[in-house]
């Protein structure tokens, strides 16, 4: 449809004296005629006639607002003429104008297509019938835009106008089958782009959604036309290459890896510099579905994050750090569902009193566990991977609901005595809803807050100085006592002590269970043990798997011991 029927159908339709009209008669006198009803309503179109099949597919080439065709002419019929317009594919309305037309001809004519009939003696609706199709071509015109404009939006990413995560996968699989049926071979490019955050925390969005659309421009420039290039989500790019081959696929990596480090993102005056990590996964046959296919190009883009970034990594499936990858992408999947399936429940190690001046003695730590069908999973196997994939506020959240829950359910959380060691995650201190949710927990369940202490290792606290520090003084206001646990394996231990308000030395097992049998172990427990007494801190010793080490450690003024030779772990349920 020409500008003409887009404007037409922003203005009533109305016709304008840049109608474009293709006349179909072999009669220039008739045309004559037909031109003049036009210029008679106040219309000067631009206009051409043709008498045959061969001159009319020819002259469609071109844009038309209205044909208008006679029905009778010497081996050419408007019958015949309908059918060429429709055969183009054109949605061009079609007035016959004719001298002489039966009622079933003209019934018939207007079944195969044609929009109007008019006599030649009554040559005044011409005009009329124009406007009434334009305006109907123009209504259909805006249907069939607004349909293009949302099957588009469908398969596209709104902000840079990429092929979505959704049409992406479909190709992907349509790639594998492929790849199962004839043997072909594609490559996965699966890109990252490193400093994202950053710009995007410091900037706002609207940086970072700039950059992203930069960053698109620069990709679309380096791949084929038979490629796919997707935004996945995110700051997250995939790229198919169909029918391609390793060598091509890497070095097309390394050409964008080079481009983007090349390319000075500027904001607000100020240039940032990104860069990225590119994972290549090889489509063969051997591949089950797609999810696997994507798993792996995550995989390795994060082994060229882990292995310094703006760096391009192959997946390889003997690599360790691969297998170690994949390993922990399949626990945040089984993470999920235990979160979702109330799989995680709670053991609890008490604590011995190893000092006669501390008033309440009924200590004990609450440690989490995973049930796995008739499997009891210990914590090392998977939190680890709930680290690595930012899993831990959740996993916190609901342990301390669980404590809450518990304490509530016992009384225990009511009373005036016990105090309670819950973990914590250095990644949950950094979460800006962490404290919020906390405290919505605790007007749920209504405990007492000094009945509760929570604990973070001394290297997860010095990792996230400024946010635990932050969050420590928080919760101590709030009423909760603070523990730092592992203290003592820090090169700087004793320093952070200034910096870190709390109310619990938990000293470093390892120091603790060798002990009998190595003076230096001895001599940083007894260390810990008077800094932490110096400050004000009561200490707690772990790890403490016989007698004689409790005894010792009642010697050196531990206040408590926790290990194997005071309590071993259970479930709550076994209380």
């Amino acid at each position: 449809m020409s500008l003409y029927n887009m404007q037409a159908a922003m203005k009533e339709q109305r016709v304008t004296d840049k109608l474009r009209v293709l006349v179909v008669d072999d009669s220039e006198d008739d045309v004559f005629l037909l031109i003049r009803e036009l210029r008679k309503g106040g219309i000067i179109p631009e206009y051409l006639r043709v008498d045959s099949e061969p001159k009319l597919r020819q002259a469609l080439k071109k844009s038309w607002d209205i044909v208008i065709t006679d029905h009778n002419m010497p081996g050419f019929s408007s019958e015949e003429a309908l059918e060429v317009v429709k055969s183009e594919g054109l949605d061009t309305p079609v007035i016959i104008v004719s001298g002489t037309i039966g009622e079933d001809i003209a019934v018939r004519a207007m079944k195969a297509g044609a929009h109007d009939y008019i006599m030649k003696d009554n040559l005044a609706r011409l005009l009329p019938a124009i406007q009434r199709e334009l305006k109907e071509a123009g209504v259909r015109y805006a249907r069939k835009q607004a349909e293009q404009s949302l099957h588009h939006m469908a398969y596209h990413d709104s902000l840079t106008d990429l092929v979505n995560r959704r049409e992406f996968d479909r190709r992907l699989r349509s790639a594998l089958v492929s790849s199962k049926e004839r043997g072909l071979v594609h490559m996965l490019l699966y890109l990252d782009l490193d400093q994202f955050k950053i710009i995007n925390d410091t900037c706002g969005h609207i940086a970072g959604d700039e950059l992203l659309k930069q960053i698109a421009r620069i990709l679309s420039r380096h791949i084929r036309e038979s490629d796919t290039l997707a935004r996945l989500g995110g700051d997250e790019f995939g790229i198919l290459l169909e029918s391609c081959n390793k060598q091509h696929a890497v070095e097309l990596a390394e050409t964008l890896k080079e481009e983007v480090r090349g390319f000075k993102f500027v904001w607000d005056n100020t240039p940032f510099v990104v860069s990225l990590s590119i994972g290549i996964v090889q489509i063969t046959k051997a591949y089950s579905n797609a999810t696997e296919i994507l798993s792996h190009a995550d995989i390795a883009c994060y082994a060229a994050k882990d292995r310094g970034r703006n760096t391009v990594q192959i997946y390889q499936v003997q690599d360790t750090d691969m297998q170690r990858r994949h390993s922990e992408m399949q626990w945040t999947s089984r993470l999920r569902m235990a979160l979702e399936q109330n799989q995680l429940f709670l053991c609890h190690q008490p604590m011995a009193c190893l000092s006669d001046e501390v008033s309440d003695d009924h200590h004990t730590e609450f440690l989490l566990r995973l049930r796995d069908g008739e499997e009891v999973v210990q914590p090392g196997a998977f939190i680890p991977a709930a680290e690595r994939y930012n899993m831990m506020p959740l996993i916190d959240l609901r342990v301390i609901e669980l404590v809450f829950q518990y304490l509530a359910d016992s009384g225990k959380g009511y009373e005036d005595k016990g105090t309670y060691f819950v973990n914590l995650s250095g990644n949950s201190l950094s979460d800006d809803q962490f404290f919020a949710r906390i405290r919505e927990l605790l007007n749920q369940y209504k405990i007492r807050p000094e009945r509760i202490c929570f604990e973070i290792t001394e290297t997860a606290a010095i990792a996230h100085l400024s946010d635990a520090v932050e969050f420590i003084r928080e919760i101590r206001d709030e009423g909760f006592k603070f523990a730092l646990d592992d203290f003592g394996c820090g090169m700087s231990s004793f320093s952070y002590l200034k910096t870190i308000p709390v109310d619990f030395l938990k000293i470093d097992g390892g120091f603790v269970r060798n002990m009998l049998n190595d003076p230096i172990d001895v001599s940083i427990v007894d260390a810990c043990n008077k800094i932490g007494h110096a400050v004000g801190l009561k200490t707690i010793a772990e790890f403490v798997e016989s007698d004689a080490i409790k005894d010792r450690l009642k010697e050196m003024g531990i206040d408590f011991a926790q290990g194997y030779a005071i309590a071993k772990p259970k479930p709550l349920n076994m209380e």
